[in-house]
């Protein structure tokens, strides 16, 4: 059977679309936390508002690789087959990126600045790979 190109760019659009919704739910957390980071105030925040951060990254980071178990049973047209893997590793990496920043938040211990930065890289790479891959997928389907 022919993989459906309808159904793939739909997919994949609606995929991109959720992400991009889960990540603007979690953004205030992620903001707030950035902020105190940036002004060395991590101490001033308090344990509740560490967990529900936690509760809420947790959360999104579950939807993400609900979608990324998505992303790999789609079946892409053959010429862009190479694209789609680099669109999978890519959203596997932002993927990985989120737990770890999940990970660097301890309630009862604070936050790890390091582990929170070296995260937060790791998705703005991932966003860019993704991006890069939706851009050239774009441009080979809609030829």
């Amino acid at each position: 059977m022919l993989p459906n190109l309808g159904y793939y760019v739909q997919t994949v659009d609606k995929i991109v679309k959720e992400t991009e919704a889960i990540g603007e739910t979690m953004h205030p957390k992620y903001e707030k936390i950035r902020e105190a980071i940036d002004q060395n105030k991590t101490a001033d925040l308090t344990q509740e508002e560490l967990v529900e951060t936690v509760d809420l990254f947790e959360k999104g980071t579950e939807k993400y690789r609900t979608m990324l178990k998505k992303i790999s049973t789609l079946r892409p047209p053959a010429k862009v087959m190479g694209i789609h893997k680099n669109f999978e590793k890519a959203y596997k990496n932002y993927v990985a990126g989120c737990e770890e920043m999940t990970q660097s938040i301890e309630p009862e211990k604070g936050i790890d600045t390091a582990q929170f930065d070296a995260s937060e890289a790791k998705q703005d790479q991932a966003t860019d790979d993704i991006s890069a891959a939706i851009q050239k997928m774009t441009n080979l389907l809609m030829k």
